[in-house]
């Protein structure tokens, strides 16, 4: 379902007389209006239509991205911000971990999540005075909207940890005080409450790709789960057990499978593959230009590649050599980081380079750009020529979520496609089993579920390749054929797979924090990285840091009888 613009048109009486005083206010609808079919259906599309993160008025752009690329990537050991110094140093101060209460960035992804809770509830306190629908799409459409709210919930909760959670019965879009909700009662509960309702009256398929199927809440509500599983970083055998029972539901269902090649994750001409699970609909097509990725246009290349602009969102060097693999193609779990792999930062594109000749996990050169390897159908990467400032920002350029030339430019901005985010995807939904699997004592099956990922990462029909139909690099990439004996060694085997899948889509930062490992690992990251990257020299993640600032905006408006209602995060 693409994302709709909905216009309201109200023809206003023209003459003079008693009528002329009652006509309805400029800019305003009628609540009778989204209590029929038609307006009951306009108003769910506008609950979808802020799953990518954009269309609140007042917030740019990439605030609200749904890729979460500042908020889950730029803040973890997978990203630079990249760009220059002075580009939005606000950015900067996320990846420092200066993280102030008035930081706008924060304060826009909290606008647009709680934007999107106030559209779900439009929809469902409005529902049951709906004429002219038959039950069963009522039924289906509150929850279409309850998977809706808790997607927006959950996106709060591993943000900010402590949130007001707001239903139908609170909202009242005539009183500002009906929000004002404390936010000391845990969440989970009620989010998984929206996702078990989605599951239980959602169809198995859907018609229109983008609404969501009880699969996709299964594998939410499976997620949910997951983000209570390591509570200070212990297994919680009750929350993985669920977690799994949820899970192996999408699994059986047969619904699903791995693409053969990775990059087909991440190019928009296979978008609702048979991997997605749950993907949010990119559209261009509005008259202004607007909606497609544009919470993402900042991380093109600057000021010669792909796009023109804007060089933000560049591949950590971190990131980079957890691609090295062994002789046997397996992961270089605790050594990676010892050696880098080569790179040309500080060479003009015109002067000769070599790329490294190491043995490297194929999904390097879809996951990021580097020089000589060929970058989608744009040509070889030329290296500094498409670096803003190599010395600031690293020498490696972003590339998931990049797309070809085809694709580009659908409003004439080079930047802007219609290519879509895949939220939830089958390769999550192993890779969450397989973390189970170690906590709950079945190590085998784990293996078994992480070489499901490994084989298709091994496909040498999905490398990257060179115009002569050769692999670009040296790729070895080979499957756990030991079985696995300790829980220790297979959780970190397990954990790092996921980051070698998933690296810059946004999920990095909120993994290490729901395994409870951050702190270390983040801080480990930075002292070598300080020595990469001399802005970060001095930064500190701390215990705070797992959880970002309750927006100060936020807490003024929360202000009932002189009192606010939101309470800050420890430590801000």
């Amino acid at each position: 379902m693409k994302k709709i613009f909905i216009l309201i048109t109200l023809f206003i009486a023209s003459s003079c007389g008693d009528s002329f005083l009652e006509k309805k206010p400029l800019g305003q609808y009628s609540p009778e209006i989204i209590k029929t079919a038609s307006g009951i259906e306009g108003a769910l599309t506008g609950a979808y239509a802020l799953l990518d993160g954009i269309g609140t008025s007042g917030v740019t752009t990439w605030h609200g991205a749904v890729s979460n690329w500042i908020f889950g990537s730029v803040v973890s050991d997978d990203a630079y911000k990249g760009s220059d110094a002075g580009d939005q140093p606000e950015q900067t101060f996320m990846e420092r971990y200066v993280w102030l209460t008035t930081n706008t960035h924060i304060y826009g992804k909290w606008r647009t999540l709680y934007d999107g809770v106030a559209r779900a509830n439009d929809v469902l306190k409005t529902l049951p005075e709906v004429t002219g629908l038959d039950d069963v799409r009522k039924l289906q459409i509150q929850a279409e909207a309850r998977f809706l709210r808790g997607h927006y919930h959950f996106e709060a909760k591993k943000m900010w940890g402590n949130i007001s959670y707001i239903d139908e019965q609170l909202w009242d879009t005539s009183d500002p005080a009906s929000v004002q909700i404390p936010n000391t009662e845990d969440a989970w509960p009620k989010i998984e409450a929206d996702f078990q309702f989605a599951a239980d009256n959602l169809p198995a398929t859907q018609t229109q790709p983008g609404r969501p199927t009880k699969w996709a809440a299964l594998a939410y509500l499976g997620k949910c789960h997951m983000y209570q599983g390591f509570p200070k970083g212990q297994p919680n055998v009750a929350h993985l057990t669920a977690a799994k029972a949820a899970l192996i539901q999408v699994v059986n269902s047969g619904k699903y499978r791995l693409m053969d090649n990775f990059h087909d994750n991440f190019a928009a001409e296979t978008r609702n593959n048979a991997e997605s699970v749950f993907e949010i609909q990119y559209s261009v097509t509005a008259a202004d230009g607007s909606g497609g990725n544009q919470g993402d246009e900042l991380t093109y290349m600057y000021p010669n590649g792909p796009g023109g602009c804007c060089g933000f969102y560049q591949g950590s060097q971190n990131l980079v050599n957890a691609y090295k693999t062994d002789a046997k193609g397996l992961p270089m779990i605790q050594t990676f980081n010892d050696e880098d792999v080569k790179n040309d930062e500080g060479l003009l594109s015109s002067a000769p380079f070599e790329p490294y000749t190491g043995r490297l996990d194929a999904r390097l050169d879809w996951t990021v750009g580097r020089r000589g390897i060929p970058y989608i159908d744009w040509g070889v990467h030329p290296g500094r020529f498409w670096i803003r400032d190599q010395s600031y920002a690293g020498p490696y350029s972003s590339k998931k979520q990049i797309v070809s030339k085809a694709e580009s430019g659908k409003t004439g901005n080079p930047r802007q496609s219609t290519n879509n985010y895949r939220l939830m995807r089958y390769d999550h939904v192993i890779l969450w089993l397989a973390e189970c699997e170690v906590e709950l004592g079945n190590l085998e099956k784990a293996r078994e579920y992480v070489n499901l990922i490994r084989k298709r990462a091994a496909n040498p029909g999905g490398f990257v390749k060179t115009d002569a139909g050769k692999p670009a690099a040296n790729y070895v990439v080979g499957v756990y054929n030991d079985p696995w004996t300790s829980a220790a060694t297979a959780r970190e085997a397990v954990r790092f797979e996921n980051r070698l899948e998933f690296a810059m889509e946004g999920h990095r930062f909120f993994d290490l924090v729901r395994w409870g490992i951050a702190v270390n690992v983040l801080n480990k990251y930075l002292d070598k990285e300080k020595n990469l990257r001399t802005y970060l020299s001095g930064a500190k993640f701390e215990e705070k840091h797992q959880y970002y600032p309750i927006p100060q905006q936020a807490i003024v408006y929360s202000t009932k009888n002189g009192q606010a209602t939101l309470q800050q995060n420890p430590g801000y």
